[in-house]
């Protein structure tokens, strides 16, 4: 694991939103390029925290949607390292795959079409997290974006030892013969009730499988109005009201968890 130089600036509508999220006094936000790889294939994630901090913090695992590192995930990372978490965007497809709008599809179905690739994709990013000396290794939760959502959903289900894994957006697949059994980590589900991706039907086939395990601790919240990807700032998709909504779920979800 290497950390190299920052990455670009965001856009202005990314750094806009991000604003939103003041920093504390006497914190120093540092964003740099983190290197790392899983099974010979070299991946490129992005690390923000407080460089001030002198003791563990909790932190969260970061997944991308279907553009890969990009600006969103780079923007939710400075947005959690300035409310005092160690924050890695992972990189689920590899160091030189950033896809465009009209190539995302394809190479997202790559994963779609082989999870337990997927789920071994968040793996080695959850494990470079975990192994930062930045980091407490009791106090980790993963959060997940649009396709990034399916993987964390789906890395959860490996039974990882993340105290609360959290989707906003994701698509919500079934499994059978089920494995929500082997879910450890708290789940958090933040969907639009709008979205065509994610119809009724299948969150209410999601929750009868999770109602099949009772052991596991679930939320689903859908948010009237909000598409597909309404958290995507600069898309006609985006949706302020259920962005900032959904942002203090989160945000109070892991309060809970790492109290």
């Amino acid at each position: 694991m290497t950390i190299d130089s920052p990455s670009p600036s965001l856009s202005p509508a990314h750094e806009a939103l991000l604003a939103q999220v003041p920093i504390r006094d006497h914190t120093v936000i540092e964003a740099e390029t983190l290197s790392y790889e899983h099974e010979g294939l070299a991946l490129e994630g992005y690390l923000a925290r407080d460089v001030q901090a002198d003791d563990r913090k909790p932190a969260v695992l970061l997944l991308h949607d279907w553009l890969g590192v990009g600006d969103t995930v780079r923007m939710r990372a400075q947005m959690l390292a300035r409310l005092g978490y160690v924050a890695l965007a992972a990189d689920l497809y590899g160091a030189d795959v950033r896809p465009t709008r009209e190539t995302a599809p394809a190479e997202a179905n790559k994963y779609y079409n082989d999870l337990p690739l997927l789920r071994a994709r968040v793996a080695a990013g959850f494990t470079s997290l975990l192994q930062h000396p930045a980091v407490d290794p009791a106090r980790l939760a993963v959060v997940g974006y649009c396709f990034g959502g399916t993987a964390a959903l789906e890395f959860a289900r490996t039974g990882a030892p993340a105290r609360g894994v959290v989707s906003f957006h994701g698509g919500l697949i079934t499994h059978d013969p089920s494995d929500a059994a082997a879910i450890a980590a708290s789940l958090l589900v933040l969907t639009g009730a709008d979205d065509p991706v994610v119809p009724d039907e299948d969150v209410v086939a999601f929750e009868n499988e999770l109602r099949a395990a009772p052991h596991v601790d679930w939320q689903v919240t859908s948010y009237s109005g909000a598409a597909h990807a309404f958290t995507i700032p600069g898309t006609d998709r985006y949706r302020p009201v259920a962005d900032a909504r959904s942002w203090r779920a989160l945000v109070c979800f892991l309060d809970e968890l790492f109290s």
